[in-house]
């Protein structure tokens, strides 16, 4: 995964170029580069992350411009170096290219062009872009690109300019997102709405196979025929205050905190103490009440986690059978029954791979639902339905706040179809709702109470291995704790259900090894504490994550973190909060890169 901006305007491209870059780091952050147009093609590129390319820009006086792109690499072809680094340019210098995705025929395109006379500098699949539509111009880059891209096979999301066209940016896609900002005497075109939330709020979203021509006053689309067409704008809520640090030393921690209002948002206007219900648009309503006999969740990643709580969910409130699998499984291997609501959890809603399991589950007739928190985004166009998260946007690259939306969404949604096939009454459902509107404080109490996390971050910051174990709705809890310590902290970390260890983890269980161990006064309650026991007789500390009231669990670990005992069947969100906040400070003490972690970006928006 790339990212991608076009800037078309009134001022300094450079610094609106690096500026936005900044703000899609999150997206890779091998090398970085920029291109602007100002006569001639001025091209600038660096390896690492893009602060380097900023200071190498910083007392360059050539650099001017009002038009130009540019590009942050998430490198899967070709090394990272310099000349792997985009903007790529076409072998009369006239044409530049920022180009996110994979080229699968770039084989085949590299030697018809060099078979006529085109010389190649880099390693990429990339590079072959800029070739091709030099080798189709005949006067309009946006024919140029049309026709280039119609020998394309894969996936991309590029944008290109012409020394011959200097008022011109083109963009197209397919199967990778971009978006166009729209301004007063300028205009945007990026991979993701927070590169041009400091510039403007006011969005079009472009679709795969369609191509736009942006100038400084003008945006054209052209469908897929490339016959023009026309798209009303959408305005986004989120401000600029949403992606900055806000003062924070990491994205991630601003994001743990921002937890209470995650929850808030999540539930806002979807849960009525008065009426006694939980509700949702009268689509997704419509989908729940759809002739289906089994839901079939597809995620990645964290999603897929928070996928794994949600059968725990379904099978308990709405006694509906669920399966959950990874995308990328799915989409090759996966049980294609027509009788299945297919539930894709996605945060950016542009995951490759969830794009292509959602695809299949539609071409077979199954009914469609997506949860993710990016408006307008590819999932939400692919699905019949779509709840999103609200959560505002999230820039560190480990999941936080989304996951914790995206777990009581489909908490929500459990509940909801539970009560309508009355396996919850009135009751019941109220006593539920009152619980989630308690979980704001909840939340709060654990981030106000974190000392003692940090004192546990100090016995982990040395391990070589830690295991996370749970019964029950803690099991993908462990999954998901164990994920964030490898992911930020680079500490090899393994989630299991309790009851597992016997049959094999065991072998890899030594006194060095600390045990994290998440219980709640549920039917699994005893089954723990004689699972810790039997750690304990092999040596390794044990962290055990209780609730305040539970006075045995000291006898059995060697610490304990506390969450509220008032949180009953909910108590899963105050221990989310714990398993962050340890990750997090784990790996400020390791000195990590903790927004981001090597060899990782946010969404993977390639295979």
């Amino acid at each position: 995964m790339c990212g991608i901006i076009g800037y078309n305007g009134f001022r300094d491209a450079n610094n609106v170029l690096v500026d936005c870059l900044k703000r899609l780091e999150y997206r890779g952050y091998d090398s970085a580069g920029i291109a602007i147009l100002n006569n001639d093609l001025q091209v600038f590129k660096e390896t690492g992350y893009i602060s380097k390319l900023e200071e190498e820009l910083k007392f360059n006086n050539e650099i001017k411009g009002s038009i130009g792109i540019g590009h942050t690499r998430w490198a899967t072809h070709g090394r990272v170096t310099k000349t792997n680094a985009h903007p790529h340019i076409s072998s009369n210098k006239k044409i530049a290219v920022v180009h996110n995705g994979i080229i699968e025929n770039f084989k085949q395109l590299k030697e018809y062009l060099m078979n006529k006379g085109y010389t190649f500098s880099s390693e990429t699949d990339s590079e072959v872009l800029s070739h091709l539509i030099e080798d189709n111009y005949n006067g309009n880059l946006q024919d140029a690109v049309y026709n280039a891209m119609k020998k394309v096979n894969g996936y991309y999301a590029i944008v290109v300019m012409s020394k011959d066209e200097p008022n011109v940016l083109v963009g197209t896609r397919k199967d990778s997102p971009l978006v166009i900002g729209s301004g007063d005497n300028e205009n945007f075109i990026a991979s993701d709405i927070t590169a041009l939330l400091k510039y403007t709020n006011r969005v079009i979203y472009l679709n795969d196979a369609e191509s736009v021509v942006i100038t400084n006053k003008n945006i054209s689309l052209y469908d897929s025929d490339n016959k023009p067409i026309n798209r009303e704008e959408t305005l986004i809520s989120w401000d600029i205050a949403d992606a900055e640090k806000s003062g924070f030393p990491h994205f991630m921690l601003k994001e743990i905190y921002e937890q209470d209002q995650t929850v808030h948002q999540v539930t806002r206007g979807r849960l009525s103490e008065i009426d006694r219900t939980i509700n949702f648009d009268e689509i997704v309503e419509n989908l729940l009440v759809h002739d289906y006999d089994n839901i079939q969740i597809i995620a990645c990643g964290t999603s897929y986690y928070a996928g794994l709580m949600g059968k725990y969910f379904f099978e308990s409130f709405a006694k509906i059978p669920v399966f959950v699998d990874l995308a990328s499984e799915y989409r090759y291997y996966g049980s294609f029954n027509e009788k299945s609501l297919v539930i894709a959890v996605t945060q950016s809603g542009e995951t490759l791979d969830t794009l292509a399991a959602l695809k299949k589950a539609k071409s077979i007739g199954c009914k469609t639902l997506v949860i993710t928190n990016v408006i307008g985004s590819s999932a939400t166009r692919i699905s019949d339905g779509t709840i999103l998260t609200q959560s505002g946007p999230e820039i560190g690259v480990a999941a936080t706040k989304t996951f914790t939306a995206q777990v009581l969404v489909l908490l929500l949604l459990s509940l909801k179809l539970g009560k309508m096939k009355r396996y919850i009454g009135t009751d019941d459902l109220f006593q539920y709702i009152i619980q989630m509107k308690q979980l704001p404080i909840h939340v709060k109490y654990i981030l106000d109470h974190n000392k003692q996390i940090k004192e546990i971050a100090e016995i982990l910051r040395n391990a070589r291995s830690v295991f996370f174990i749970g019964r029950g709705i803690n099991f993908p809890l462990c999954l998901e704790g164990a994920l964030k310590l490898k992911e930020i902290s680079y500490i090899h970390a393994e989630g299991f259900a309790a009851g597992e260890l016997k049959h094999g983890p065991f072998a890899l269980l030594t006194k060095d090894t600390p045990v994290i161990a998440i219980s709640s006064k549920d039917v699994t309650y005893e089954k723990i504490i004689s699972n810790i026991g039997e750690i304990k007789a092999r040596g390794p500390q044990v962290i055990a994550i209780s609730e305040e009231q539970d006075t045995e669990i000291e006898k059995y670990a060697d610490f304990v973190l506390r969450y509220p005992s008032d949180t009953g069947v909910l108590s899963f969100i105050p221990i989310i909060i714990i398993l962050q906040l340890l990750a997090y400070y784990v790996a400020d003490l390791k000195g990590c890169s903790i927004d981001k972690p090597r060899n990782l970006a946010k969404s993977v928006t390639v295979e």
